[in-house]
């Protein structure tokens, strides 16, 4: 979903995530799903330059719920852990302390994009888990190859939010 990121939208964007997660079953992630999408918006409101639009990327892939926030400044952000009783800056050490993993990627001059991820594992899926073969050792954008005959085999379970 591309949007403005104004306090308006995000919380737009926290009832848009939380709707898709309920459809896919995934209540349990609904609470720390929409604080990652808010602190990433929130640091792209307060630091992105030259403009404030963003891209906000939901994707479920096996068992792992991947959330990215896109934007148009290429500085990459950092991790403020030092003092404890901060009251603003401590975003991305909020992810790190409830995600399975987060990163940056930078997208050359065009900006970059800052994602976590969270543990999926669904509770009553009836389906078996598709197989996936290549390297999953890059984190959640690392390069995954099916064959034309897995591709045709497993149901989409992959959605951007909009």
């Amino acid at each position: 979903m591309e949007l403005q990121a104004l306090p308006s939208r995000i919380g737009q964007v926290r009832r848009i995530i939380s709707a898709q997660l309920r459809y896919w079953h995934l209540d349990p992630l609904i609470d720390q799903a929409a604080l990652g999408v808010t602190e990433l918006l929130t640091n792209v409101l307060r630091h992105a330059q030259p403009d404030k639009s963003c891209t906000v990327d939901i994707e479920l892939l096996l068992d792992r719920l991947t959330v990215s926030v896109h934007d148009h400044d290429p500085r990459l952000p950092m991790v403020n852990e030092a003092d404890s009783f901060a009251t603003s800056g401590r975003g991305l050490a909020l992810i790190a302390a409830f995600s399975q993993s987060w990163g940056v990627r930078p997208s050359g001059p065009a900006g970059k994009a800052v994602w976590f991820t969270l543990a999926a594992a669904r509770a009553t899926s009836t389906l078996p888990p598709p197989a996936v073969y290549g390297s999953m050792t890059d984190g959640p954008f690392g390069s995954v190859f099916l064959s034309t005959a897995d591709l045709a085999a497993v149901p989409a379970r992959s959605a951007a939010v909009g």
